[in-house]
């Protein structure tokens, strides 16, 4: 009867111990089912990153791949502005045929070397009027004129431009200097010292 005893026991040893490495097993599996899990995580939330930096990148160098041709054209820009300006409002005034035609033609093709600019993203910026902006506007000089808020755009001396929502250049502006300030916040936009080296250069 003992010898009966002692193998019932060995075989009540022998399934608690085949038990005991089953559930081991299952949960070693389950572990590594959830390292597995995490890691395919990891790696799709690292795809998708990726794929929207890719997007973003393509979608950047489509509005500014001509970012450097665009700024070029600016100076042609200029020149056409010049061309028409030059002419005396007395010239325009007696309306000789000749003159009259060659403005228009210019001034068609100031407007058209716009639009074609505008169509591929360029947009003028010409913030007579507006509060200065360091973002986007470069003082050149200040004008004492109590009459209007401080750091007020009171003359543009050359037009900027923007692509997308960079900066292609910085307009050129003249601001009020000894009105009263619109905000307390103003003192960080003010223009600070005027850049005379590009004072000269316009």
């Amino acid at each position: 009867m003992g010898g009966e005893a002692d193998a019932a026991e060995t075989g009540q040893d022998g399934q608690d111990g085949g038990f005991e490495a089953e559930r081991e097993a299952f949960l070693r599996l389950a572990k590594e089912n959830d390292e597995l899990k995490d890691r395919a995580l990891r790696l799709a939330a690292e795809m998708e990153n990726l794929r929207r930096r890719t997007a973003r990148d393509v979608q950047d160098a489509r509005a500014y791949a001509i970012a450097n041709f665009a700024r070029d054209m600016l100076t042609v820009c200029d020149d056409l502005r010049r061309a028409i300006d030059a002419v005396p409002a007395e010239a325009r005034e007696r309306g000789e045929a000749g003159l009259v035609a060659l403005i228009d033609g210019v001034e068609m093709t100031e407007r058209s070397m716009h639009a074609a600019l505008e169509r591929h993203g360029v947009k003028k910026i010409d913030p007579d009027g507006e509060k200065f902006d360091p973002n986007f506007h470069q003082a050149m000089f200040e004008v004492p004129n109590p009459e209007v808020p401080a750091s007020t755009v009171v003359q543009v001396v050359q037009s900027g431009y923007v692509i997308g929502e960079r900066v292609l250049r910085p307009a050129m502006v003249g601001v009020a200097k000894g009105g009263p300030k619109t905000a307390a916040r103003d003192e960080a936009a003010e223009p600070g010292p005027v850049n005379e080296q590009a004072e000269k250069d316009a």
